[in-house]
């Protein structure tokens, strides 16, 4: 809840609103519910000085709502103690709240309607659930999100940072800049595998593309413009109407579909600074976005492929739990409303066929079509939206993309959307949340180090550290100026997956002793030995990293 305060309240203030808190639900307040036109409603919070409530109420009348709703606390003596707006519902007494199973979490600050130009609010955040227990297992939870932000985490293992000269824009480091490539690496393949040719379109594209394709009209509010040579343009916030651009460019016949197209689009979409935050909430990211054109009898066989797809993605990544959402149209679409029960009847289909569970987010869908969505479960209990697919039948249409059929005559492909961990950058900072930045070993920016015992021993090391750069092994050479507890504490934190001790014994061996950072252990191996099984982990993508497990 936001709140503007005469006076600033911090977190010292947390036990007194707390005990008055308890003593509100003690008394078993009770609610009662009032409906009031907008024009009434609009008197009613300007005698109480609410501008903000006003603000809301007429924004609410311009979207065609007639009525509003205020929730009345009544206390034990019958009089109003507090009334706000709200749509409700409520429970019917305070009482029907725990009072041991709730606790104020935090402040941060908040400017309305999160534009930096408007008043800065004080947000409380406050966790209620239905026992104590609950409680207790969710601040346990948060307590371990925050050993593992992946804000914290990225400046420590210095994989990104985040900059006033560009908010909302990351600076990729070195390091960070591996693991976002490692990802892009896999996710390629992985397109290789699935039948997917890639190709780049434009950042910038002219305004009649952007009216055609349904996002001048529905998607304006998060876009930039510019004009080049007198004629409006837009930085791309989805990659979609540049991939039919390709397809209407070349003639295609019913015995080239399904075709199916992957881009690694580097996109814009403007976020108001308030939402900002880390590579969660961003205003450019990458997608790993994919467009099938394909007949409608093709169309289950596609769906069912990205299902599949997007399962082998997550279980590499380490999420093995996640829960699937059918998303439906939205009050602002494109197209006909029969296209659209078309298309979602198709995703609804394909996931029972699969035998796949599914709920329902009314109204929820992207403006051009229905989508499955996929929420994964980190190993926290947390879950992130990533996956989408999409059937849109409305945008070929309106951009003209046509095939021959077995009759010569022209159709309209039906269109497939699909990016399977949606933003590498909000992918990443999930990744690093989910393995508290101790990535498995294909993922890691630096996959071994050496140590070097003395400097007698450096030789053999640097021979060693060409042998596993020949082998596209990510090594750091770590000089044994530093002494040997105090680089392996180093390797710790910048949590590197192995560190590779030489001394005397390894040297007259040629082998290695590999202490695992993960399960602490050390084991001494010979040289080739250590080479091939890490090639072979990073090679499978393994989770669990083979030596001292």
């Amino acid at each position: 809840y936001d709140f503007l305060f005469s006076k600033p309240i911090s977190d010292e203030d947390f036990p007194k609103i707390e005990k008055e808190m308890r003593a509100i639900i003690n008394q078993g307040q009770t609610f009662e519910v009032e409906s009031l036109p907008i024009k009434d409603a609009v008197e009613f919070w300007k005698k109480k000085g609410q501008t903000f409530k006003v603000e809301l109420i007429r924004d609410l009348e311009k979207e065609g709502v007639k009525e509003v709703t205020l929730y009345k606390n009544i206390g034990r003596d019958g009089q109003e103690t507090f009334v706000d707006l709200c749509r409700g519902g409520h429970v019917q007494s305070t009482k029907d709240i725990p009072a041991d199973g709730f606790k104020i979490l935090s402040l941060a600050g908040a400017y309305w309607r999160g534009d930096e130009k408007n008043a800065q609010l004080t947000r409380i955040y406050v966790a209620v659930f239905s026992s104590k227990e609950e409680l207790k297992a969710h601040l346990a939870m948060v307590e371990e999100a925050k050993k593992r932000d992946h804000r914290k985490l990225g400046k420590e293992l210095d994989l990104f940072s985040l900059h006033e000269e560009g908010q909302g824009f990351p600076f990729w480091h070195p390091h960070g800049t591996e693991l976002f490539v490692a990802l892009q690496q896999f996710l390629r393949e992985k397109n290789r595998v699935h039948g997917y040719t890639e190709i780049m379109t434009p950042m910038i594209l002219n305004r009649q593309l952007w009216e055609q394709s349904g996002h001048w009209d529905k998607f304006r509010e998060h876009m930039y413009f510019t004009d080049i040579d007198d004629v409006p343009h837009a930085v791309k916030p989805m990659n979609c109407p540049g991939g039919l651009v390709i397809f209407r460019n070349e003639q295609h016949s019913y015995r080239d579909l399904p075709i199916r197209r992957a881009e690694f689009g580097y996109v814009h979409r403007h976020e108001k600074s308030g939402v900002l935050y880390g590579l969660f909430r961003v205003r450019a990211f990458t997608q790993d976005d994919a467009h099938v054109f394909c007949t409608a009898e093709q169309l289950n066989t596609e769906i069912t492929d990205m299902v599949d797809y997007a399962m082998e993605v997550y279980s590499q990544c380490g999420f093995r739990e996640y829960e699937i959402f059918i998303a439906t149209r939205p009050e602002q679409f494109i197209g006909e409303e029969k296209d659209w029960e078309r298309a979602q009847q198709a995703l609804e289909h394909a996931l029972r066929q699969k035998g796949l569970a599914f709920g329902i987010k009314e109204g929820e869908g992207a403006f051009y079509g229905p989508k499955i969505e996929f929420n994964i479960r980190d190993c926290i209990g947390r879950n992130w939206q990533c996956g989408t697919i999409q059937v849109d039948f409305s945008m070929p249409k309106r951009l003209g993309a046509v095939f021959i059929d077995e009759q010569n005559s022209k159709q309209t492909p039906i269109m497939l959307h699909r990016a399977i961990v949606g933003s590498l950058e909000r992918f990443i900072g999930i990744l690093i949340e989910h393995f508290a930045g101790l990535f498995p070993l294909w993922l890691a920016p630096v996959q071994i180090a050496l140590l070097p015992v003395a400097s007698a021993h450096a030789e053999y090391a640097k021979s060693v550290l060409a042998q596993m750069k020949g082998h596209g092994i990510r090594v750091q050479y770590m000089d044994p100026e530093e002494s040997l507890g105090k680089r392996i504490r180093e390797g710790e934190k910048m949590k590197i997956p192995y560190l590779l001790v030489l001394g005397d014994q390894e040297v007259q061996d040629t082998s290695v002793s590999v202490r695992n950072v993960k399960t602490k252990q050390q084991v001494t191996v010979p040289l080739q030995e250590c080479i091939e099984k890490t090639t072979e982990d990073i090679r499978m993508r393994k989770l669990i990293a083979s030596i001292g497990n």
